[in-house]
């Protein structure tokens, strides 16, 4: 089936054709594991993970690597400020190698939580120097550098596509540079390759320059060639990558290869605050984490089905009450599949619709229409809830479980947790109490009874067959 894809590089959707026949060579700038990642960062995260599951749901072998930025990392983008890693270590009184390990353990938790798949590959850079330096000495041997009191650095005046993705030229980025630039450098948008390091900093390596540690932009590029080769089917990242991380990915990988770095660049828009519409980022001093929705009562699965509400080429408002609406369907879609399930449990399927089947796969293929196939799996929901016939019913069922391959939203995974979920004792007296009193016809105890339930972060259903209890949120007090 053909993709469309946005591509970040022409400014238009185009037809993916993939380097080889039926595989994509993907890369993610992965966290810079000095913090913990905030919702905004795992919004991108989530994108990526879309875009793999959608090429494996389509049939294409992946290959997915993304990186573990555990040191070089300054705190701007442009090889200004301290390195991210030591202002961690200094926060927290640890070592950058123990910051390092926390949070990349704290960001594959949180990923799992969102049901994000794990890259088949996750090179952290402190274990790639050698590959590192490498790279930096072709480009030395190449002429593309100089080298100057703090380290080696990339001339951007020799690469003449240099802005080509963001759409800048040198000469505006020369007149909006800061006046503090290093002034050493030749042209205030060169960038660092390798940095000497002073004698208190921790994360050093020998190499031909001396002591020192390389620079956040050349990690990137080394990493993705050893595990992808010289050239990628597709790269992404977040919108704030575009100006200068990405442009210096492309400048110092083409420059040593005289090859396109990726056919296909894609990037995730903001996530911003409804109050002011600030984007949520750890520079603001104002973020959230997971753990900070789970701390409110939400799944965390409630904030991926959130992002799939806007395409990722838009930029997604976040507030409370917009997770509450995001809480509320997502609580609707379960409770449709568990309730669809019971009633179709050991019904052989019929074929499913290939009409819905169609048009799943076409919004997906349409630059990973999230919201679009979200639309087509409500309908083969609505459409289940409207047949007659058991066996459609069940066809229509797996269909959208079939769809959950991509949406990710653990639909499948919700029906076997119901199933096997022990009832709190606690909870079970209520609701035999609560039955009780709705048997002696007493309403106000058995609404008590109800909201006392629902404290505990149950609720009941009152059907013919009987009394029906499912998990929900707890209720704040």
């Amino acid at each position: 089936m053909e993709i469309q894809i946005y591509n970040t590089m022409t400014g238009r959707e185009e037809l993916f054709l993939p380097i080889e026949l039926g595989e994509v060579r993907m890369y993610h700038c992965g966290p810079t594991v000095y913090d913990q990642a905030h919702i905004g960062n795992m919004r991108t995260y989530i994108m990526a993970d879309l875009i793999r599951r959608t090429f494996e749901y389509l049939g294409y072998r992946v290959q997915q690597v993304m990186n573990i930025t555990d040191v070089g990392h300054l705190t701007s983008d442009a090889d200004e400020g301290e390195d991210k890693m030591m202002i961690g270590a200094q926060r927290t009184g640890r070592s950058p190698w123990e910051i390092a390990e926390r949070y990349t353990q704290l960001f594959f938790e949180d990923a799992a939580a969102l049901n994000i798949l794990r890259p088949y590959v996750v090179p952290k850079a402190a274990d790639h120097i050698p590959e590192m330096i490498a790279l930096v000495e072709r480009l030395v041997g190449l002429g593309y550098t100089y080298e100057i009191s703090d380290g080696i650095y990339f001339d951007v005046s020799r690469f003449p596509a240099y802005g080509r993705l963001s759409g800048q030229t040198l000469g505006e980025m020369r007149a909006g540079a800061r006046v503090e630039v290093n002034p050493e450098k030749r042209h205030p948008a060169d960038f660092a390759l390798w940095r000497k390091a002073t004698p208190e900093h921790i994360m050093q390596w020998d190499s031909p320059w001396g002591r020192g540690y390389p620079g956040w932009h050349i990690e990137c590029s080394a990493m993705s060639m050893k595990y992808l080769g010289e050239t990628l089917d597709i790269h992404t990242g977040g919108e704030d990558h575009i100006a200068i991380h990405h442009e210096n990915e492309i400048a110092q990988s083409e420059a040593a290869t005289g090859k396109p770095f990726a056919n296909y660049w894609m990037h995730g828009r903001f996530l911003r605050w409804d109050k002011d519409d600030r984007r949520i980022s750890k520079s603001s001093g104002e973020f959230l984490v997971v753990g900070d929705l789970v701390e409110r009562g939400f799944d965390p699965l409630v904030f991926r089905y959130h992002c799939f509400t806007a395409s990722y080429r838009v930029p997604l408002t976040f507030s409370w009450a917009s997770l509450e609406s995001a809480a509320d369907g997502l609580h609707r879609l379960r409770e449709n599949v568990r309730r669809l399930n019971d009633e179709t449990a050991g019904i052989q399927p019929t074929s499913p619709p290939a009409a819905l089947a169609d048009r799943f796969r076409t919004a997906i293929a349409d630059d990973f229409n999230a919201p679009g196939a979200l639309a087509v799996a409500w309908e083969a929901v609505r459409q289940a809830n409207q047949a007659t016939d058991a066996a459609e019913k069940r066809a229509l069922l797996e269909l959208t479980l079939d769809f959950d391959r991509v949406l990710g939203l653990g639909l499948g995974d919700k029906i076997a947790a119901v199933a096997g979920e022990p009832l709190p004792a606690q909870v079970a007296t209520l609701i035999q109490q609560r039955e009780a009193a709705r048997a002696a016809c007493d309403w106000p105890t058995a609404d008590t009874l109800r909201e006392a339930i629902c404290q505990w972060g149950y609720e009941v259903e009152d059907t013919p067959s009987g009394t029906r209890w499912r998990r929900i949120r707890p209720r704040e007090t």
